[in-house]
């Protein structure tokens, strides 16, 4: 990794809120796919790629209200023009989003491969951030429009370590206020071992739904050694999750469920000429952090893995040893 790619505060509008049995934010493909699509335009326009992409949400506004005041909270519907006899057209529920977020994007490539003819690298350098930043504009991210681009920087690293680390430790404070998201699947995997010793039968499924859930538990004030009654009075206390910290259930890509078809084998697919086959979302736990307190720059990126029927996006992020 020589650089990064720096976008400050892109300003999204009715972005997807849904993924999966999830809702509040997008899913971590539609960031990864944004990534893959500004690398292809790169690799068209200069023959470099782009790598793995970072995601720091500064602010999110859903679309969403409680209609009674409390509650569970309803989706705000767009109102769709009427049909020719009058009547309400029919349509599919739909969540949206508007987002504040910044995006820091891997580059494997030092300026020196991006020419414009001018002979001096600090032009070339903002040449390219202004074309990035116009053609962000054109670009949709999570199916929701990008209003605005608060500024694009490329950010060249050092092969000195010491250097290395400042300015990524100066590119962290920079993303503040804000929140990092990182993926925990090895507090998933902790807690279903533990859960499996108390209730062998206990599947992933229960264990992932222990950190989504809201739950609540009913405590009496019966005596040690006396078995509640019916009629005992109790109290509703909440059920804290398994692991402290901002943990969210992610979506974090797709689990094939059928065999590769060959191109145009099945009907009516988006792309009859590539090979196809039906997936399922798969799940994970993530993690919002302050961007201050990663260590490793190692730990804030996710990459695309594909290993025989799973499609993943997946982030290495782990907590730091801590040295009594």
């Amino acid at each position: 990794m020589k650089a990064f790619i720096v976008l400050k505060h892109l300003q999204v509008q009715n972005a997807n809120a849904v993924s999966g049995l999830t809702w509040g934010f997008p899913a971590i493909t539609h960031f990864l796919g944004f990534s893959h699509a500004l690398s292809r335009f790169v690799q068209e326009q200069h023959r470099v790629t782009l790598g793995g992409c970072a995601v720091i949400c500064h602010q999110h506004e859903v679309q969403a209200c409680q209609p009674s005041g409390y509650g569970e909270y309803v989706f705000a519907l767009t109102r769709n023009p009427l049909t020719k006899e009058g009547n309400t057209a029919p349509f599919n529920e739909e969540g949206r989003v508007h987002l504040d977020i910044s995006l820091v994007i891997e580059c494997d490539f030092s300026i020196n491969a991006i020419d414009f003819d001018t002979d001096d690298d600090q032009q070339d350098q903002r040449l390219f951030e202004q074309q990035l930043s116009d053609k962000i504009l054109t670009m949709r991210l999570a199916g929701g429009t990008l209003l605005d681009v608060g500024r694009v920087q490329y950010l060249p690293l050092s092969n000195i370590p010491e250097q290395r680390e400042k300015v990524f430790r100066r590119l962290m404070l920079s993303l503040l206020p804000g929140f990092l998201l990182v993926e925990r699947r090895e507090l998933l995997q902790e807690h279903f071992d533990v859960l499996r010793q108390q209730q062998p039968d206990a599947e992933l499924l229960d264990a992932w739904l222990d950190f989504s859930a809201l739950k609540y538990s009913a405590q009496t004030q019966s005596e040690e050694n006396v078995t509640p009654a019916p009629d005992m009075p109790a109290e509703w206390v909440r059920v804290d999750k398994p692991r402290q910290g901002w943990l969210v259930p992610i979506m974090t890509g797709y689990k094939a469920i059928s065999p590769l078809y060959e191109a145009g084998e099945v009907t009516h697919t988006r792309d009859s000429q590539t090979p196809f086959r039906f997936a399922e979302s798969t799940y994970s736990i993530g993690q919002w952090l302050s961007p201050h307190r990663v260590k490793d720059i190692r730990h804030i990126f996710w990459h695309y893995q594909h290993k025989e029927d799973w499609y993943l996006c997946q982030n290495t992020y782990q907590l730091p040893v801590e040295i009594n």
